[in-house]
């Protein structure tokens, strides 16, 4: 949401405070070398990305005649009865997985001291998943959510659906349209819950502000059926603030003021991002989900790796 005015800072750079559809689609290549397999905190976590083959899928097909060795579970009986013969279900093999990215774009994230916005973070790590999913033969769909509203996208085949996301990305004032309701996390990961399907690799690029207690029951539900990953935003002022001085941050529309010699004000901002980043790492641990921390300064690709 703000800015600070120093001149380490080049403000005036587009490329800083807002991602390109060219810069998006560049990605492409370095994407290629990412296999999105994700490690989780806690060890077991189930699910993992090992091939665009992934066994059984949930798909029903058809049914038809029960045949000696089929397994007793998948036996229709609401066609059983209506036939008077004995039917089994049969699936359809799932070879594309959804993948489903979404992407924070609320005012917090429009801020940097060093690097580029966490906006465009955001965008360049969403732009780079999305590419190695279609990579992998995947089909890939999205969530953008700004301060007032949210766009879902349902997920494709297809360097199509790429484009369709990445522009959706970078003309999200354009595509989503305006309402007055306040878009809280909790309320994202409300809409999350219909869109994302069971099996989907899901995404959650963000940098958490306004995580409690329902956001938590969201995730855990969520993380029943699909695997999640948490990929923390945030800029290196966030996590410590320099040691003396007094500091100015702007929006262009309201100006705060920090003095860094008042310590209890010091110890008590680095506590309040320390706790979002502990909560975070404990609810990973705790539901098994893979949780990769980014900061404005480093480089996405590698950080995926």
């Amino acid at each position: 949401m703000f800015r600070k005015q120093a001149d380490s800072v080049n403000t005036t750079s587009s490329e800083l405070i807002s991602a390109s559809l060219k810069t998006l689609i560049d990605l492409a290549r370095p994407a290629s070398g990412l296999n999105l397999k994700h490690s989780a905190i806690r060890s077991g976590q189930s699910g993992g990305y090992v091939s665009r083959f992934k066994g059984r899928g949930m798909e029903f097909e058809e049914a038809r005649m029960y045949q000696p060795g089929d397994d007793i579970r998948s036996i229709d009986w609401r066609v059983t009865a209506r036939t008077g013969n004995t039917h089994t279900k049969v699936f359809r093999e799932e070879r594309e997985r959804p993948v489903f990215i979404s992407v924070d774009n609320r005012p917090a994230m429009h801020f940097a001291t060093r690097g580029v916005f966490k906006s465009v973070l955001a965008a360049k790590l969403a732009g780079l998943l999305a590419w190695a999913a279609q990579h992998h033969g995947d089909r890939i769909g999205g969530q953008i959510f700004t301060g007032n509203d949210c766009l879902e996208l349902k997920p494709k085949n297809g360097k199509h659906a790429v484009l369709q996301f990445l522009n959706a990305l970078v003309c999200e004032g354009v595509l989503i349209t305006k309402s007055p309701v306040t878009m809280t996390l909790e309320k994202v990961l409300a809409r999350l819950m219909q869109h994302a399907r069971p099996g989907s690799l899901v995404y959650i690029i963000s940098d958490f502000r306004g995580i409690n207690e329902q956001v938590e029951i969201y995730l855990a539900k969520l993380a029943k059926h699909c695997e999640v990953v948490l990929i923390f935003v945030y800029d290196p002022l966030e996590s410590q603030l320099p040691e003396k001085g007094r500091y100015r941050f702007t929006d262009e529309k309201k100006d705060v003021v920090i003095d860094t010699d008042d310590q209890q004000r010091l110890f008590n901002y680095q506590q309040h991002f320390n706790q979002r980043l502990q909560q975070l790492e404990q609810l990973a641990k705790k539901l098994g989900l893979a949780f990769i921390r980014c900061s404005t300064t480093d480089d996405p690709v590698q950080r995926l790796r």
